[in-house]
């Protein structure tokens, strides 16, 4: 695959899951999922934005500058401390859209973390080091979204490890 090809696929990957995002934080009723949902919507929003410049880079000179890519994504430590205001709420009413969403979202998740991993094995220079770093940061989405599932499924699960044991 070509870089092009996989900047370019990388922006539907990217796209498909913002969308996923926005339409879970409109149609969330919790503020605090609704918040969760916006930040994983503009973080992805922040990684089309620079996709589609190294994209209109490489299409005017035929090479690409890796900027620095930071993920506008609040640590994962306050993702811990939203999910923990959710616990109460989550448990309440029925939760079966938010709990589709975040399934659907976790599943584009892995398939973007994995076609970057394979870019990263893949391509070479700019390329190699361009996408290393969207899959560090894919990989912190993938634990957010599970995170939050976790708590909305009460499956008894806080970052991989086992809440409560009924043994």
């Amino acid at each position: 695959m070509t870089l092009e090809e996989a900047i370019k696929t990388a922006l539907d990957y990217e796209t498909r899951v913002c969308q996923i995002y926005r339409k879970a934080a409109d149609s969330t009723l919790d503020p605090t999922g609704r918040r969760i949902f916006k930040m994983l919507g503009d973080d992805e929003q922040h990684h089309i934005k620079y996709l589609e410049s190294r994209l209109k880079q490489w299409q005017d000179t035929g090479k690409i500058t890796v900027e620095k890519l930071d993920s506008t994504l609040a640590r994962i430590n306050l993702i811990a401390a939203e999910a923990e205001k959710l616990k109460k709420p989550m448990q309440q009413p029925d939760r079966t859209d938010e709990k589709q969403m975040l399934s659907k979202a976790l599943k584009v998740e892995i398939e973007t973390s994995n076609f970057y991993e394979k870019m990263v094995g893949e391509l070479t220079d700019e390329g190699r080091q361009m996408f290393a770093r969207f899959l560090k940061i894919e990989e912190n989405h993938i634990n957010a979204v599970q995170t939050e599932l976790d708590y909305i499924s009460g499956s008894g699960y806080w970052f991989d490890f086992k809440e409560f044991d009924m043994e």
